[in-house]
């Protein structure tokens, strides 16, 4: 089920933010990407496009390469937040100029069918050569991805064809002439699935599978292949090999190691491998590693990446707040692979943590107009030390318009654009999947959002959504029978979200307790397993099924192993971390502790604040400055409210202090 296609958005906050991406964000990063706004980061990345076909037609070239040397990739994500913003809107101009995109892209492929500016235009003779530092696989994944999703939104071929062309010419380096290696930078692997699935080309699934296969079989392919080239982009082989996910064999890997986003692409392209291929032994492997990130290494907004030094994962409960990574693209994949866990295994904690982290650090990663970007999200900001001290350069106290390294703008771009496929999934089958036998087929409500979800040509209905999540926890189910239907036999398996189960009891029925479901406004019994709620029926036009989700503030505690939150507490409202910030709090969040006994409270939505937010207050006290670096004297404290504001929306008011974690008093 397409759901991108199926679904239609009709919900005010994240309808804002499709609105926003398809009206602001990729016209913005349009001209971004062909260097038209003057002031930002250059990015160059179309006009290397220009110059690789200038070499093709010409032999030579007017300029020269600059850039990243995965600056192609920037592009290709573009290319796919603009096919799904033409999926959800028409737009005339929008597809002119992607497909005058698409046309540069093939002129810039060669005859072989190989495509990369970067070796193309610079280093025409080193092709294949430095497969873990130079990102030609890297770069052609997210290119397949575009084509795929250019393809499915338009039914236009032009870009699927270059990137068939690609494939091809790599499945005959690799597989037909056997050439070493697998991609230091996972990508591929994920869109050859997607492609497969795209074109029916069992070569491509055969692609992913190998890439899968051989990664760490032999542990040393990085180094012999840094000894044997005799060139270097960064530094070459640095005897690290979990940075690249190359210590052992997939299927023997027992922890999430090493760069973050490498590991999450290559964690989903193992799940899109064996959910295609039945392997028992890659799904056991893709679960423990789900258990590795999720248990001990991740943060509490889904942020993944303890360390700037590798941006990678550390060691367990090591998670710093004002040094912590958490790359908005680390979070973007732990939702790809949470999605396509969820393919084969349906548990709801999978959509718990796409939830979290989408909610939470992808939409922080994000100024709340839409031009400006973290790249980092830390959990603690520290103005005059954050972005300055060299421990925390990388940890910004504001969002830059651009990046030399710009993965994460488009990568945002085209998760938010494409945010329906993540909250539907759809069992046309009764037996098997674990869907109760009395209905025809089974529709997961994963993510709630308020629209519309057009089955009418697949179980014969159309389901309303009406929700004013995530800052109401109530989320209403209306049937509409189509084609003249009376009543259409099916079942709906809605989410139990993990923070309302925390809460106690979902007994169906019961009452104040956090879940309760009904239809027609009468209590309605429902089957509970692996986090959703099962409810067989028989359902006529106007039957609504609605879930309300109890959205008291709640505090959240850490597990005493994580040293930096010592003694410290947190606050959630529904799926959203809050956050305490200067600007709420007489410019400084350092000196406030919680009172240990005070409950949160609620105060007025703000519709002209942040674009609508829901701030919280909970009772605390604020310690004096002594003027001393040290002092024998205990500070002198008084009253006060700490006001908390959701995650997200930190950082959209200047540089400010900023805390997650508070300490209790």
């Amino acid at each position: 089920m397409d759901a991108l296609k199926l679904f239609t958005v009709d919900d005010a906050f994240l309808g804002r933010y499709e609105r926003l991406v398809t009206g602001t964000v990729i016209p913005y990063q349009e001209d971004i990407l062909n260097d038209r706004i003057p002031g930002v980061e250059k990015s160059h990345a179309v006009e290397n496009y220009r110059l690789a076909a200038e070499v093709n037609e010409t032999g030579s070239c007017s300029s020269e390469f600059y850039g990243m040397v995965f600056q192609d990739s920037d592009v290709a994500k573009w290319l796919e937040a603009a096919a799904y913003s033409l999926a959800l809107r028409k737009d005339e101009a929008l597809e002119r100029r992607c497909d005058e995109m698409i046309a540069l892209i093939s002129r810039a492929q060669q005859e072989d069918g190989y495509l990369n500016t970067y070796f193309t235009v610079k280093e025409p003779g080193r092709r294949w050569t430095n497969l873990r530092e130079a990102h030609e696989l890297y770069c052609a994944g997210h290119m397949m991805e575009a084509a795929v999703a250019y393809y499915e939104c338009t039914g236009k071929r032009s870009l699927l064809a270059v990137m068939c062309r690609m494939a091809d010419h790599i499945y005959r380096h690799f597989i037909t002439e056997g050439a070493p290696g697998f991609p230091g930078h996972p990508e591929v692997e994920l869109a050859l699935v997607r492609l497969y699935r795209a074109t029916g080309e069992k070569r491509y699934l055969a692609l992913a599978e190998h890439f899968v296969d051989v990664r760490g079989v032999d542990s040393d392919y990085f180094k012999k292949e840094s000894e044997d080239r005799g060139w270097q982009l960064w530094g070459g082989w640095n005897g690290d090999w979990e940075y690249t996910q190359s210590q052992a064999p997939v299927r023997e890997q027992a922890d999430a190691v090493g760069h973050a986003v490498r590991a999450v692409y290559l964690y989903a392209g193992m799940a899109s491998v064996a959910r295609e291929t039945g392997d028992g032994t890659l799904k056991a492997a893709c679960r423990r590693l789900w258990e590795s990130i999720t248990q001990r290494r991740m943060y509490i907004t889904g942020a993944i990446g303890s360390a700037y030094e590798g941006e990678a994962f550390t060691k367990d409960y090591h998670l710093p707040n004002d040094t912590a990574y958490g790359e908005t693209c680390a979070s973007i994949g732990l939702i790809f692979f949470a999605r396509r866990m969820l393919e084969f295994d349906r548990r709801g904690e999978y959509a718990d943590v796409m939830e979290r982290a989408f909610y939470n650090t992808v939409l922080a990663g994000m100024l709340l107009d839409g031009k400006s970007f973290f790249y980092v999200n830390a959990l603690e900001s520290l103005p005059g030390i954050s972005g300055k001290a060299v421990t925390h350069r990388h940890a910004l106290p504001v969002r830059p318009r651009w990046f030399a390294c710009a993965c994460c703008p488009p990568n945002a771009a085209r998760l938010i654009a494409s945010i329906s496929r993540y909250a539907w999934m759809l069992d046309t089958q009764a037996a098997g999947g674990g869907s109760p036998a009395a209905g025809s087929g089974t529709v997961y409500s994963l993510l709630f959002i308020g629209g519309t979800l057009d089955l009418s040509e697949t179980l014969g209905v159309k389901i309303h959504v009406a929700t004013g999540y995530p800052y109401d926890g109530r989320v209403e189910y209306r049937f509409e029978p189509a084609g003249g239907r009376p009543s259409v036999a099916m079942t709906l398996a809605v989410r139990l979200p993990g923070w309302a189960r925390e809460k106690g009891g979902t007994a169906s029925g019961s009452s104040g307790r956090a879940v309760r479901c009904t239809l027609n406004g009468a209590d309605c019994p429902y089957e509970e397993r692996d986090g959703f709620a099962y409810i067989t029926g028989e359902f006529a036009a106007g039957d609504t099924i609605a879930f309300a989700f109890a959205m008291e503030p709640r505090r959240i505690y850490p597990s005493f192993r994580i040293s930096a939150d010592s003694g410290k507490v947190a606050f959630m409202r529904g799926p959203l971390v809050y956050c305490a910030e200067g600007a709420d709090n007489e410019g400084c969040v350092l000196n406030l502790r919680v009172k240990r006994d005070a409950e949160p409270q609620l105060l007025p939505f703000r519709k002209d604040e942040l674009f609508g937010v829901q701030k919280l207050s909970v009772a605390g006290r604020r310690l004096a400055d002594t003027g001393a670096l040290y002092g024998g004297e205990r500070p002198q404290e008084e009253d006060c409210a700490i006001t908390l504001i959701p995650y997200y929306a930190w950082a959209n008011r200047g540089e400010n202090e900023m805390r997650v974690w508070l300490p209790e008093a």
